[in-house]
């Protein structure tokens, strides 16, 4: 709707008379610009009756104090423009905590994941819980373990890894699932265990995260882990894993290789309890 009293350039308390001189003075300064009489008639033919400025006044009061409406960004809204505020508010809340499930699922599905250490196998790098056997802590690590790593390249010795075990993990070790090691033998080569002391293609691993207490004195080479005497080097794709707490751990040596399809990633981060907070 036009604004007939900014077209004659006058208040809308303007009095008849000043209407009537604003009508004159604008007919002869613009009324040759294209498109201008016909405004400007039509607003002094407004303003000039009483009953027709009424009205017009009336429309024009009710149409500058009604609220523009904004268009909503919210979906819900534009898909159900027509939906009661308590059932909008409600889906709003279900929607927001739905997403915010989905996206923790997926952090922990493909990102991050955590894990607790259930084993006196990586003491003392990761403690377990008394009265466990062999721990040392009275609050077993809580671990961060990055599930996408190895899908952009291939695990290093010296690594923490959290894996899925092999069936006979179950038979040897009493539980099975999920175990937290360090990987220590890579496809390709030769490893073997002599006195306690784990070498490489011949060469002694130096492993500074092994302490002196912790080691044990078997001597071993890939004939004696399972499948027994079919090995001589660590096949392609499988990996050798074993514990930081060498003469306490259910490892490699006893229930065989992974495969690199059962590692789920790399621990980087202990989270819990805080005094143990660190970075591997």
């Amino acid at each position: 709707m036009n604004d007939h009293y900014a077209t004659l350039g006058v208040s809308p308390e303007a009095t008849p008379q000043e209407i009537e001189a604003a009508y004159r003075r604008n007919a002869l300064e613009r009324g040759w610009e294209d498109g201008f009489w016909r405004e400007l008639r039509d607003a002094y033919d407004v303003l000039s009756d009483p009953e027709e400025r009424a009205r017009y006044d009336e429309q024009r009061d009710g149409a500058r104090l009604q609220p523009a409406k904004r268009k909503s960004h919210n979906p819900i809204d534009r898909l159900f423009p027509n939906l009661p505020h308590g059932w909008r508010v409600a889906i709003d809340w279900v929607v927001t905590i739905a997403g915010a499930v989905a996206i923790v699922l997926a952090i922990k599905a493909w990102v991050v994941n955590p894990y607790r250490i259930p084993s006196s196998s990586m003491e003392p790098t990761l403690h377990c819980a008394r009265p466990g056997t062999g721990c040392e802590a009275d609050t077993s690590d809580r671990v961060l373990a990055n599930r996408f790593i190895y899908h952009f390249r291939d695990p290093k010795r010296g690594e923490i890894v959290v894996f899925h075990t092999p069936p006979l993990a179950k038979v040897k070790c009493g539980a099975g699932g999920t175990f937290v090691k360090r990987l220590i033998g890579l496809p390709g080569e030769v490893w073997e265990e002599r006195s306690g002391y784990v070498y490489i293609n011949g060469k002694k691993l130096n492993e500074p995260y092994i302490h002196a207490d912790r080691r044990d004195s078997q001597t071993l080479t890939l004939a004696d882990i399972p499948p027994r005497s079919t090995m001589t080097r660590i096949p392609h794709n499988m990996y050798l894993m074993m514990g930081d707490n060498r003469s306490s751990s259910c490892d490699s040596r006893v229930w065989g290789l992974v495969p690199r399809k059962n590692l789920i990633g790399e621990v980087f981060a202990t989270y819990w309890p805080p005094s143990r907070i660190s970075f591997h």
